[in-house]
């Protein structure tokens, strides 16, 4: 059985949400994990969009979060305000998905600029509701693909607050929500299971090393005592992204 490195990224990213039962989502690769993961483990889970849509059950992959698909068939559907205040706030996501075009060793994340932020080499979408969500979801999982540009000392420009400076910084800035949990890459997994809340190495891809994922980090890479090759996708998994989700292959 042949897979994409996208593919496995997708696949672990949804079967991590079991469990969870109310998901922000975001657009793109956390968009196609959430669906796959209502699609096959957890056909109760309730996704939120970040456009006011609780419960949405879309009957093809959203284009954005304006898609109309996402109405059809919801639970609810009302402005940002009210589903912020009212679901968000309140503490009532068990977890979101995040991605960026930055990441740090304590899971901070930038979506704003690539460069000085009065120059930039590269002006980004911006934060939009991510950093709202990263303060008050109870869980953040990221999803994002491995590489030297993506995985920074030090981020030009921090949107969304991770674990800060590590430790127990997100306590003292009494943050509600615990932080990241979990990056979900196409190359590896890590977790930020230690004191520090700095990112762990714990699962490995295929023909994947400790040293060739250490070659696109910056920064001295902890290594998880109990490290293990990453879960690969069942025909069932790939079934249902290349003919339900992502028939076009925009994603996978």
């Amino acid at each position: 059985m042949t897979f994409s490195p996208s593919e496995l990224m997708i696949v672990n990213a949804a079967r991590a949400l079991q469990g969870n039962r109310v998901v922000f989502v975001g657009v793109g690769l956390p968009n196609i994990a959430c669906n796959l993961a209502r699609r096959s483990h957890s056909p109760h889970m309730e996704l939120v969009y970040e456009s006011g849509v609780f419960g949405a059950r879309p009957a093809r992959l959203p284009l954005s979060i304006g898609d109309p698909t996402l109405v059809s068939g919801a639970t609810s559907v009302m402005g940002m305000l009210d589903l912020f205040s009212l679901y968000l706030q309140r503490g009532l996501i068990d977890v979101a998905l995040l991605g960026g075009a930055q990441i740090d060793r304590f899971g901070n994340l930038n979506t704003t600029v690539i460069g000085p932020y009065n120059r930039p080499k590269v002006r980004l979408p911006g934060s939009g509701g991510a950093c709202e969500i990263a303060i008050n979801a109870n869980q953040i999982f990221m999803i994002m693909r491995l590489k030297g540009r993506a995985f920074v000392e030090k981020l030009d420009f921090l949107t969304s607050p991770g674990h800060l400076d590590g430790g127990d910084a997100r306590e003292r800035m009494g943050y509600p929500g615990r932080g990241p949990q979990l990056i979900i890459t196409d190359r590896a997994l890590f977790n930020f299971a230690n004191e520090a809340r700095e990112m762990t190495l714990s699962e490995l891809g295929p023909n994947e090393t400790i040293d060739s994922i250490q070659a696109d980090i910056p920064w001295p890479l902890r290594v998880s005592p109990d490290l293990r090759p990453m879960t690969p996708p069942t025909p069932e998994e790939l079934a249902i992204i290349r003919q339900e989700l992502d028939p076009q292959g925009l994603y996978r």
